[in-house]
């Protein structure tokens, strides 16, 4: 039976102050070898304290990693060691040490997931249907129901420019100048909607700043002003804002609604904002709600930044609902089912503290002192008609809110949270239909005024 170790409490000053006087009976390397060991003991205490060290981590900073056996190294360098292994039939009729099948999602891309390729048909050079089969010189070749496929892929700026260059003559007599016409289809505008739609995606839906995307561009031989961007953007915002009316109001008859937020910097509503519409002076946080409805057949993401909460401008939002049913069924479903499930789980977790089975200052301890401290509201599915399970998918929606603040850091003022918004609001709507936000930002422009 080991003794048991009596407990010293010391701090890291008086080991390093034991060790200098012991300096000189070391020698030089031992006392660097004991002062490093000291030293390694503190930092791994301090992790332990500090909850931040997993026992990964710790195998990670004190433990040796395995060498490379030698016959590894040699097989990589083409040498044979001699000793030839047999393989094992293992599962399925596989071999064992064969290599294992790319996960789904992790190999090359086929044809079909290039959707936003341009596509070219491309005719065979000699023949066509109905043609006599060279080779054999007695059928006839038809069109096959899949083409050969061959994928090509170049870079390009996000923002590309074409300069026409315009023939101009000038008659040596009378003086006049005749400029050749833009070809077809060229428009007036210098930069059209597929431009404002590029810009709106990279800033609103990937997260990259003004000045970042400035930069690239220069780079490119393309230059696009932060400025630019920004004034095409209020603009593209502007003529488009009915489709955010129209979200918002749609979602206001969603079945279920889910709605959170995450905090946001807006530069002009600063803490002593006293202009602020909305609320009072003493409001002082900023912050971009998400809201998430589901309607029969169809999901609606809103954003909205600015000093309310989520439930605030959920309110707003269903200010605009119109009278409906409850789904009832539902409810009675969950109560008939789920709830036994659930007071059983309620039941346990209770037994946990009361049985001194768990210490509530642990990891799971403080998730059971979670689950306890908020059961009424986790448990509303089982109360309320069309309350759902969880709120996955309005966290999900807030991450696009949270790169950009990430990556962009604030919004400069109270218009440009609301064009964030707007954005937002319509190209996550788009990823939650399954549909390319790049191609309905275009629509959108193109039918304004419908």
């Amino acid at each position: 039976m080991k003794p048991v170790t009596e407990r010293r409490d010391v701090t890291s000053e008086e080991l390093e102050a034991l060790l200098d006087g012991a300096r000189e009976a070391l020698g030089e390397a031992g006392y660097q070898k004991l002062q490093a060991a000291i030293r390694t003991l503190g930092y791994v205490t301090e992790l332990l304290e500090a909850r931040e060290a997993t026992l990964e981590r710790l195998r990670r900073l004190l433990c040796h990693s395995r060498t490379e056996k030698t016959e590894a190294v040699l097989q990589q360098a083409g040498i044979e060691t001699g000793e030839k292994k047999h393989k094992v039939p293992g599962p399925a009729g596989t071999l064992a040490g064969a290599p294992k099948s790319t996960a789904p999602g992790h190999g090359r891309n086929g044809a079909a997931a290039y959707r936003g390729a341009r596509k070219v048909e491309v005719p065979h050079a000699s023949l066509k249907a109905g043609d006599p089969c060279p080779d054999c010189q007695r059928g006839k070749v038809y069109p096959q129901r899949d083409p050969g496929v061959l994928v090509r892929i170049k870079g390009q700026a996000p923002i590309a420019a074409t300069v026409y260059e315009l023939e101009k003559l000038r008659c040596n007599l009378c003086g006049d100048v005749f400029t050749a016409a833009a070809p077809e289809g060229v428009g007036e505008e210098k930069y059209d909607e597929t431009a404002a739609s590029r810009i709106a995606m990279l800033r609103y839906g990937s997260g990259f700043p003004w000045y970042r995307l400035e930069g690239l561009q220069e780079n490119l031989g393309i230059p696009l002003p932060a400025a630019t961007q920004c004034e095409i953007g209020q603009e593209t915002a502007a003529h488009i804002q009915p489709a955010m009316d129209e979200l918002i109001r749609q979602a206001a008859q969603g079945e279920v609604v889910h709605n959170d937020d995450t905090s946001m910097r807006v530069l002009s509503l600063d803490r002593d904002a006293a202009s602020d519409v909305d609320l009072a002076a003493e409001r002082t946080g900023v912050f971009t709600s998400g809201i998430v409805s589901i309607g029969e057949g169809c999901r609606i993401g809103l954003y909205f930044t600015g000093r309310k909460h989520a439930g605030e401008n959920l309110a707003d939002v269903l200010k605009q609902r119109a009278a409906g049913t409850s789904p009832e069924q539902r409810l009675h479903f969950h109560q008939e089912h789920s709830g036994p499930v659930m007071e059983t789980l309620h039941i346990w977790l209770g037994a946990q503290f009361d049985e001194r089975k768990g210490e509530p200052n642990s990891g799971l301890g403080t998730a059971i002192s979670y689950l306890l401290k908020y059961w009424d509201r986790l448990t509303l599915f089982l109360r309320q008609p069309g309350a759902p399970l969880d709120n996955n998918v309005c966290e999900r929606a807030l991450k696009k809110s949270i790169l950009h603040r990430k990556n962009s850091l604030f919004y400069k003022n109270r218009k440009g949270a609301q064009m964030g918004d707007l954005f937002m609001s319509l190209i996550h709507t788009c990823e939650l239909n399954g549909a390319d936000p790049f191609d309905y930002l275009n629509q959108l422009q193109r039918h304004a005024e419908e």
